[in-house]
């Protein structure tokens, strides 16, 4: 398939309302027939679990030396710092290595850092810019490892079946994070934070091995783009040139940019506001992933993405974290954190979707690395604001201004949209039931002279 870029090659854009892929409903759990994703799975499940106990140990940790939530914001921004620095270079270098053994190096590498950090934890050594050194490595080996890791999803499962396997890996995510917050909680408060990286540094023995078992003759082959000059150029002329493609990734460079801060606001509310310390934290974290895993399964369950359904669900979570960010009690703003994850992962699931299944086998690589390079690379420009801010003026202001720009964000796009697609909002009742739906405009027919 050719990697066009014009106008010509390019499908048509999506609107609010028409799916950029065949309609079509499948089982939640279809993909998991195919050996090599079961495979991947599986080893994903232990390999998340690692990774959300050692987000939750490092932010403790972090702040227990420093005692400072732009500190926290420091050290998010730098886990994300390369990715906004080299994301797109990650991307052009995974459209051209093969993916598997791309995923063995960097998976590897992130292993190793995992390991290292639990020997300076546990010996005593550790201080907190050995904390900011391990996650700008993580960062480092994430440039490559998720474009890839987004990118192998397709080799393994095909377009059937890539709505549903997307819609898994991150129902598999938000899994580990049900379990993965909940034991570093216990693990900190009983035995420390050091235990928790190395578990980390151990679950990494998990998907090396999934990769190792995979059969070559069972992956989709994908026409890997060649060595050449202008390459990084070319993913940015042809996302530009797709409004389908942009304004999702625009929408989720501001939500992640300002409506993701979550290791800064809830560190912050389980310590200042409600002064519950590590426990609240890692329940908060749960709740989150309760929400989330509920919406992953849902979205497993959807046969298409609609970009109506992203600007709804972006437009919800901000709202919400408006609602949580002044939450009178301890209860109240534990248990909104589970709508807030079932509309955050509809985003995240939603937008990652429609710009994988709009894009060229041959530029998905570069696609998926700008699209993770604005999710996740906002972030260092963020965490930091988000942090000074809620050292400043409260962990409430700082948590309501994050969702009043994640709404603002989804309502501006979403006229965009209606404007690209010539649609109005419409406003009616069905059976009973108030709906809300774009429509096409209404366009008036000028009478003709015979």
């Amino acid at each position: 398939m050719s990697s066009g870029t014009g106008a010509d090659s390019a499908p048509a854009p999506a609107t609010p309302d028409s799916p950029p892929a065949p309609p079509g409903k499948s089982s939640m759990f279809s993909s998991l027939k195919i050996r090599n994703y079961r495979l991947f799975f599986i080893g994903q499940v232990v390999s998340n679990t690692g990774t959300w106990m050692q987000r939750i140990a490092q932010d403790w940790l972090v702040l227990s030396l420093t005692g400072s939530s732009a500190a926290v914001g420091i050290t998010t921004a730098l886990q994300f710092l390369p990715m906004l620095l080299f994301g797109l270079y990650g991307g052009v270098l995974v459209d051209r290595l093969p993916k598997r053994p791309t995923l063995l190096v960097t998976q590897s590498a992130m292993a190793l850092t995992g390991l290292a950090l639990a020997f300076l934890t546990i010996s005593g050594h550790v201080q907190v810019w050995h904390v900011y050194v391990a996650a700008f490595a993580v960062g480092l080996a994430t440039v490559v490892d998720n474009p890839a890791r987004q990118s192998f999803v397709s080799e393994m499962v095909g377009p059937e079946q890539l709505q549903n396997a997307v819609s898994l890996n991150s129902a598999n995510f938000q899994s580990a994070r049900l379990v993965g917050p909940a034991v570093a909680g216990v693990m900190i408060t009983g035995v420390g934070t050091g235990w928790a990286f190395l578990f980390n540094g151990l679950s990494f023995v998990a998907p090396l091995a999934s990769l190792l078992l995979m059969r070559n003759r069972d992956l989709k082959a994908v026409h890997r783009a060649p060595r050449g000059k202008g390459q990084l150029r070319e993913g940015l002329h042809y996302v530009a040139g797709r409004p389908d493609l942009i304004w999702p990734i625009v929408l989720v460079g501001f939500i992640g940019t300002f409506g993701f801060n979550f290791p800064v606001w809830l560190s912050a509310y389980a310590d200042d506001i409600f002064h519950a310390g590590a426990g609240a934290y890692s329940l908060f974290n749960t709740l989150m992933a309760v929400g989330s895993l509920i919406g992953a399964l849902l979205a497993a369950r959807r046969g298409t993405t609609r970009l109506r359904v992203l600007i709804a669900a972006a437009a919800a979570f901000g709202l919400l974290e408006v609602v949580a960010a002044v939450a009178p009690s301890y209860w109240l703003f534990a248990l909104l954190m589970i709508p807030i994850g079932i509309f955050g992962l509809t985003v995240n699931v939603t937008a990652n979707t429609a710009v994988q299944m709009g894009t060229d086998p041959a530029m998905r690589g570069r696609v998926m690395a700008l699209f993770m390079m604005v999710f996740m690379g906002g972030t260092p420009v963020g965490a930091p604001i988000v942090g000074w801010i809620t050292d400043a003026y409260g962990p409430r202001v700082s948590f309501a201004l994050g969702g009043v720009i994640a709404a603002l964000a989804a309502a501006t796009i979403g006229v965009i949209l209606a404007r690209i697609g010539d649609l109005r909002l419409s406003f009616d009742w069905n059976h009973g039931h108030p709906s809300v739906a774009f429509v096409p405009r209404e366009r008036e027919q000028l009478a003709t002279a015979a």
